[in-house]
C-alpha cells in the first residue's frame, strides 16, 4: 500500500467569518500543496475541510500519517465519533453534533485508508504545519 504523509490546517477571520484551509501531501519524496476557502465558515469547519480534502485527493487506499494541530479533529475522529454515531449523532449532552455533515464525510474517507492520527502543536515551528497554516491563511485572505 502507498505511504502518504499529510499535514492539514484551517484558518478563520472571525468565528464565523471568512476562512481557508491548507494541506500538504507528501508521497515518494514529492510534495503537493492544496488549499481552498469559504466566505462564511468557522475555524473547526476549515480544520475538518482541510482533512477531508487531503484524504479525498488520495485516489488509492493508502497508509496515511496525518498531522493536525486541531485537537477537535483528532479527538473527534479517533474517539468522539463512535458515541455520536451510536447515539444518533447526538453529543453526551443529547445535543446535535456540530458539523455533522463534515464528520460524516470525513468518516467516509477514513474508511478508505488506514490513517494514523498525530497532533502537532500549532505555531510551534513544525516545518510542514507552518506551511499548512500559511496555505490556509493565504486562501482565507483571497476571499473577498
Amino acid at each position: 500500500m502507498n505511504e502518504v504523509t499529510i499535514y492539514t490546517d484551517g484558518a478563520c477571520s472571525g468565528n464565523p467569518g471568512k476562512g481557508g484551509w491548507g494541506a500538504i501531501l507528501i508521497y515518494n519524496k514529492k510534495e503537493r500543496y492544496i488549499s481552498g476557502s469559504k466566505q462564511l465558515t468557522t475555524n473547526n469547519q476549515m480544520e475538518l475541510t482541510a482533512t477531508i480534502e487531503a484524504l479525498k485527493a488520495i485516489l488509492k487506499p493508502s497508509n496515511i500519517a496525518l498531522y493536525t494541530d486541531s485537537q477537535y479533529v483528532k479527538n473527534g475522529i479517533t474517539s468522539w465519533i463512535f458515541n455520536w454515531k451510536k447515539n444518533g449523532w447526538k453529543t453526551a449532552n443529547k445535543k446535535p453534533v456540530a458539523n455533522k455533515d463534515l464528520w460524516i464525510e470525513l468518516d467516509k474517507y477514513v474508511k478508505i485508508h488506514s490513517v494514523n492520527w498525530f497532533w502537532v502543536k500549532g505555531h510551534s515551528g513544525d516545518h510542514y504545519n507552518e506551511i499548512a497554516d500559511q496555505l490556509a491563511v493565504n486562501a482565507m485572505n483571497e476571499v473577498c
